[in-house]
């Protein structure tokens, strides 16, 4: 059954970048190991483990256009899945990556909606942190939470649950893995009985 798990790297005090947008040491712990996670980073046994396998569970990854825009879509190959679904009020921008697996949809449904209709059921849904990843927990779209939380406080910034202004409760978490300079969580999500 295809799972739809919102993830991040974050801040001990929650936050994915600073006001600026930049990540400052949150990402160091992709280059501070011994194994070959992949192309990009080189991390500790133990979050090799549990990321390896967690991203190769990702059918379709769900974005906003602010993150395909700062990233320039990643060259047109999407960083985990096959698929990448953006988030996005404005169409998809003409002659950038034209072959690329991109799907740009208008709203958080439609964006979940289109990313079961590409993932098969044996596949998860990636969503990113943030202020998409935030509308799709404040609607009850999303499974399961996952962070990376880095040992840094930022003080301020862009916020892990983008604009969520009410209570949710998790269940305790089921993976709790300490790697090196970094602590992976996954919780589920509680769920409000009728």
């Amino acid at each position: 059954m295809t799972t739809v798990v919102m993830h991040n790297v974050v801040s001990v005090d929650g936050f994915i970048a600073d006001a600026d947008d930049q990540v400052g040491p949150l990402f160091e712990w992709y280059g501070n190991g011994d194994v070959q996670l992949n192309e990009y980073a080189k991390v500790s046994k133990a979050s090799a483990d549990y990321v390896g396998p967690a991203m190769a569970k990702i059918g379709t990854l769900v974005v906003g256009r602010h993150v395909f825009d700062m990233t320039d879509g990643w060259g047109g190959v999407p960083p985990t899945g096959e698929h990448l679904v953006v988030v996005s009020h404005r169409p998809r921008p003409e002659g950038r990556h034209p072959d690329a697996p991109f799907h740009f949809v208008d709203g958080v449904e439609a964006a979940i909606a289109k990313a079961r209709e590409l993932t098969g059921e044996d596949r998860d849904i990636g969503v990113a942190a943030g202020d998409v990843g935030g509308q799709a927990f404040a609607l009850g779209l999303v499974d399961e939470v996952a962070m990376d939380v880095v040992p840094v406080v930022f003080g301020s910034g862009k916020r892990y649950f983008g604009s969520v202004d009410a209570q949710h409760l998790l269940e305790d978490p089921h993976v709790v893995i300490q790697g090196d300079r970094v602590l992976h969580l996954r919780y589920r999500v509680r769920r409000q009985q009728p």
